[in-house]
């Protein structure tokens, strides 16, 4: 083949037009606007009544419209998003303007180091080329790494043979020092078009470029930047559809969530950017080791969560052993083997059908695991499926999940622990006591000026009904009942609960209605519970009628129920308040005393004063 100077000295010497150096940026002054400067000129003697410039012998040189190819260049980027429309308008622009031959677009993918080239004839039929960046001696190659047009007397360098005799025009385009894309093309007049082509083809470059940025900042959302992973927000969608399809399939879905412990103490003492490698190459070895189908994602801070497809909670434990021992034989400089990770599994449709249900259950497997720490220097895998959730540990994992969620998801800490209580099947009378029992004790945490309040005020009121000789199974039931006198706090806002200061009126009445909300969401829900409603509806109710939620007086307050209101004031005066200091027991039984006959059953207030000096050193 002619060198470059040889081939460009035989194209001018044919039809006697500028170099290649003499190509102008498109939209430089020395350019195309100068051309479409051109038309409003005064020179006659080449223009028409319409306003366009060309040449004597139109079949050669075609007569172009500079202005309208460009309105018509805009309008095209503006109408089309894709790179393959706006190529085709393009072409059909070329043939119709400029009796374009040929029209080709080369998109360098530097992952692969290869050219894709899409090249459409004069019928629009289409030719795909791959050329690779590394082919010194290519023509289009050479164009890309010298950065500027060149032109030729053919187009060998295809190896297309049909297009091998036809002039051709490469144009290169690079944005912000980066070769996007390049363009060839071939008619009979390319010197006096290739400003017009270079404009065209810059276009679909920028085009190109923008399509590009706009995938990478779409990626960036779904990986997460330190492990290469997908990021939290990709795994939720990723999780949602995998539960779809679950769902459809009558399948099963696992969540496993790996929490590396000791990070804190790494951080401090290895610096950040070490705890950074510890994370790094934990999300490494999982990917690594899960199979194809499953997905690891970025959970947050120290976490890393894999969606395992298509397995109950025993094979996902054994998957999460399998991980567990691989991460085991991971080593970090400086820091050492990665062997302590805490790991929670929860499953689909077994623990929950529910997305963030499921999440919260895997997060709460992961504080179990956390608690019973390492078995031979292996983690403790634990499913939702392998713990009671009505334990202290248990119930204290899904308080901190549900407190540090809460604000995330909006979920109600207390509306769960009811719902998980309604879904619960009583064994025994022991059991619903010991459920009970972590029930109210988790309602008492919501008011942090009354802390046991619920158990305190049971072992009075047993200690009393035992006092007055009830029945044992009497005295369960006032047991059962003193647990959950003041659950329907669940519905009250804790700005009014917690108020320091005297509430005010409106926020009495709110107060009030804790009994009705007990009743009506708790206990009449559970059969197994009715036999509580009397004590929990009425042990606000008054001796003299002044109480609530019914205002009934006397004997018509169940005897369980003045029990409880005797029990539930005294230990309301003996405890701390942010007003007052808790009393003394002598000067809380005066005040029930004072109140005797009035606010209490009188007769039962004798016998707890006459009782209340024993309780005190259990309080």
């Amino acid at each position: 083949m002619k060198s470059d100077n040889q081939q460009l000295n035989s194209y001018n010497n044919k039809i006697s037009l500028s170099p290649p150096n003499q190509i102008t940026n498109p939209i430089d002054k020395s350019g195309l606007i100068a051309k479409i400067n051109i038309l409003g000129s005064g020179i006659s003697s080449v223009k028409n009544t319409h306003g366009i410039i060309g040449h004597h012998n139109e079949k050669t040189y075609g007569i172009v419209d500079y202005a309208g190819f460009v309105k018509e260049t805009n309008e095209i980027i503006k109408k089309h998003k894709e790179p393959k429309e706006t190529l085709n308008s393009f072409h059909n622009l070329f043939i119709n303007k400029l009796n374009n031959l040929y029209t080709a677009i080369g998109i360098i993918r530097e992952q692969s180091n290869t050219i894709e080239i899409r090249l459409l004839d004069k019928s629009f039929n289409v030719y795909s080329l791959k050329v690779f960046l590394n082919q010194d001696d290519n023509e289009i190659v050479k164009a890309i790494k010298s950065g500027e047009p060149a032109f030729f007397d053919n187009s060998a360098f295809l190896k297309l043979p049909s297009f091998a005799n036809l002039a051709s025009l490469i144009i290169p385009v690079k944005i912000c020092d980066k070769n996007i894309c390049v363009g060839i093309v071939s008619d009979t007049n390319l010197q006096n078009h290739a400003n017009l082509y270079q404009l065209a083809v810059t276009n679909l470059g920028l085009l190109i470029q923008n399509n590009n940025l706009t995938d990478k900042a779409g990626q960036k959302s779904y990986v997460d930047a330190l492990t290469n992973l997908y990021s939290h927000r990709r795994f939720h969608e990723l999780l949602s559809q995998e539960l779809s399809l679950a769902k459809k399939n009558k399948t099963k879905v696992s969540v496993a969530i790996f929490d590396i412990n000791d990070m804190g103490q790494i951080n401090r003492e290895y610096g950040h950017s070490k705890g950074d490698d510890v994370i790094r190459a934990v999300a490494n070895k999982i990917n690594e080791c899960i199979k194809k189908q499953d997905v690891a994602a970025r959970y947050g801070g120290d976490k890393i969560s894999v969606i395992l497809k298509n397995m109950n909670a025993e094979e996902a434990k054994y998957m999460a052993e399998y991980l567990t021992y691989s991460l085991s034989c991971c080593q970090v400089d400086d820091i050492g083997y990665v062997n302590k990770v805490s790991v929670g599994i929860s499953t689909y449709p077994d623990d929950s059908t529910d997305k963030e249900k499921l999440l919260i259950l895997a997060e709460q497997a992961v504080l179990v695991s956390k608690t019973r720490g390492y078995t031979n220097g292996r983690s403790t895998i634990v499913s939702a499926q392998d713990y009671d959730f009505w334990d202290d540990t248990a119930l204290n994992s899904f308080a901190a999940v549900m407190a540090k969620r809460h604000s995330q998801l909006g979920i109600n800490f207390e509306e769960a622990l009811v719902e998980q209580f309604q879904n619960e099947n009583i064994l025994s009378q022991n059991h619903l006591i010991e459920i009970v029992t972590s029930l109210a004790s988790a309602i008492d945490a919501k008011d942090k000026y009354t802390k046991d309040h619920s158990s305190s005020v049971s072992r009075y009121s047993v200690a009393l009904a035992k006092a007055i000789n009830l029945p044992d199974k009497e005295v369960e039931r006032i047991k059962l009942g003193s647990l959950l006198h003041d659950i329907g706090k669940i519905g009250i806002p804790e700005d009014v609960l917690n108020k320091p200061s005297k509430l005010t009126e409106e926020e009495f009445n709110i107060i009030k209605q804790h009994p009705m909300i007990a009743v009506q969401k708790i206990l009449e829900p559970n059969p197994v519970l009715h036999d509580l409603i009397p004590i929990v509806k009425y042990h606000h109710e008054q001796w003299n009628g002044k109480g609530y939620p019914c205002g009934i007086k006397g004997e018509e307050i169940p005897l369980a129920a003045r029990i409880v209101a005797i029990a539930d004031t005294y230990h309301a005066l003996i405890s701390n308040r942010p007003y007052r200091k808790g009393m003394s027991v002598e000067k809380a039984c005066k005040i029930l005393e004072e109140g005797a006959g009035i606010q209490w059953d009188k007769e039962l207030v004798r016998q707890f004063i006459s009782i209340a000096p024993s309780l005190a050193t259990k309080i």
